[in-house]
């Protein structure tokens, strides 16, 4: 049977998707969490986490499992807030999703109830309109600030609504629909639209630069070494031209590799499926930091750094090696 704390740390492991931040959150050593969640996996003999190099998610039976836990976390913490306030006063966590537009009106709600109950604890989580609706569900969020007919909000919720929403559109003259008026969300659509972020900070593109280095100097290493060599084996660029498009599509850029399904396959054959292609740690941090905004793990860094510097150094060993009788063999 699950313990209060078991369901903290799955719960925590849902909010931080990582391990090491799940951990620190939850106040112990990462050993200590993967092998308690590794217990709870063995208690109920599924695997509930998909693991690769890093966390990609829960499986179909950890869904299932973290949404009990929530609802059974959300009813504990229910319960001791009710005996609170049978104290007089109200004390706890209140957690709110908000649409990034509500995030102004967010904050200055969270601190009309801070002057109302100074007991109270509140986290406001800027989020989708669709992920408000599945933590509703969930359990994961208690309230949510989101847009009225939104999806994923079922009816048995409470909607109360709070204000009407006016957007603007700002563009040149040269683009704008008209000069004055209203234009229409296709017209909109239409128009050369910034690059909108699905979660993190702009922060994490200080990292972009390096990783495209790394893959420029893995690029020229590797160039270096097939050049050198298929001047004296002339059948090594009909190799690579056959090897090149299973090769692509082995690559994760059309999918991700968290998308494979890797449920039950054993950890060491996760590792080279991942490492075993040079290219996916590179495109994999890449994406986590253009499309994600998150931080590329620490593995991440050091392979990619790592293989560049070493096929580098060794393309530019065998170019220099046979430089000398490229001349004759031409």
């Amino acid at each position: 049977m699950l313990e209060i704390k078991d369901m903290k740390l799955l719960a925590a492991l849902a909010r931080h998707r990582h391990f090491a931040r799940a951990a620190a959150a939850s106040g112990i050593s990462q050993p200590a969490f993967s092998a308690r969640i590794r217990k709870i996996e063995a208690s109920f003999g599924l695997p509930l986490v998909r693991r690769g190099n890093k966390f990609q998610g829960f499986s179909r039976e950890g869904e299932v499992l973290l949404k009990w836990c929530r609802k059974i976390l959300a009813d504990v913490e229910g319960m001791r807030q009710e005996m609170e306030m049978s104290k007089g006063a109200l004390g706890g966590k209140l957690v709110i999703g908000a649409v990034p537009t509500a995030l102004p009106y967010a904050a200055l709600l969270s601190g009309r109830l801070r002057e109302v109950h100074p007991d109270l604890a509140i986290e406001i989580r800027s989020l989708t309109s669709s992920k408000i609706g599945l933590g509703l569900d969930d359990y994961s969020l208690d309230a949510g600030l989101t847009y009225v007919g939104a999806e994923n909000i079922g009816d048995k919720l409470l909607l109360e609504p709070i204000y009407e929403e006016t957007y603007v559109l700002v563009a040149s003259k040269a683009l704008a629909p008209r000069a004055a008026g209203h234009a229409t969300w296709a017209e909109a659509a239409a128009l050369p639209l910034c690059l909108l972020f699905a979660s993190g900070s702009f922060i994490t593109l200080v990292a972009l630069p390096p990783f495209i280095v790394f893959l420029g100097v893995f690029t020229l290493g590797f160039g270096l070494m097939l050049a050198a060599v298929n001047v004296y084996f002339r059948d090594v660029e009909h190799i690579i031209a056959a090897i090149a498009t299973p090769w692509f599509f082995l690559t994760p850029i059309f999918y991700t590799f968290s998308a494979l399904p890797t449920d039950r396959a054993p950890q060491w054959l996760l590792h080279v499926l991942y490492y075993g292609n040079p290219i996916t740690p590179y495109v994999s941090a890449i994406r986590e930091i253009v499309f994600a905004g998150d931080w590329p793990g620490l593995g991440d860094w050091v392979y990619c750094a790592a293989v560049a510097a070493i096929t580098l150094v060794s393309g530019f060993a065998i170019f220099r090696r046979l430089e000398g009788d490229m001349a004759v063999e031409l």
